[in-house]
């Protein structure tokens, strides 16, 4: 094989493993991208541009989501537990506009499916001036309690 042939052959093969990868990835998605990528398709789907993932804002929602999982119970803010400003401040995101959403269900596709039907928290997923957002997904019980926090970073 001459040299440019084999560089096309190793670029062809890389581009092929590359794209397999991807597609185990997909397949194996967590419960939090699932639940992102939904919201992402319902913004697309009314012409509004993709949220972006922020990592600080998913741990501040994981953390809240556990703390949902621990006592059972939706809330958007428990007795002592610091507010949603707070707590995203803690985690180290840095914001303008900030809104929250709570749910439990038994899958990613329920818990969207639940939030579009309420019109609270389908204008947290529609609102314009968002352009970040995190997941935060915690189990138990087979339930699956399900934060999703929204901003627009500076």
């Amino acid at each position: 094989m001459r040299s440019s042939s084999k560089t096309t052959f190793l670029l062809v093969i890389c581009l092929a493993l590359l794209s397999a990868a991807g597609m185990a990835q997909s397949r194996a998605a967590s419960p939090e991208r699932e639940l992102f990528d939904a919201t992402n398709r319902e913004r697309l789907a009314h012409g509004l541009p993709a949220l972006e993932w922020n990592d600080t804002l998913a741990v501040a929602a994981r953390k809240h989501a556990s703390e949902m999982a621990h006592k059972e119970e939706l809330s958007h803010q428990f007795p002592g537990e610091p507010s949603l400003p707070s707590r995203v401040n803690k985690a180290g995101a840095h914001f303008v506009w900030l809104s929250e959403n709570v749910a439990l269900g038994s899958n990613p596709a329920v818990i969207h499916a639940a939030f579009v039907k309420s019109p609270a928290h389908r204008a947290n997923i529609l609102d314009t001036d968002m352009n970040v957002m995190g997941v935060g997904i915690v189990e138990r019980n087979g339930q699956l309690f399900a934060v999703e926090d929204f901003s627009k970073a500076k």
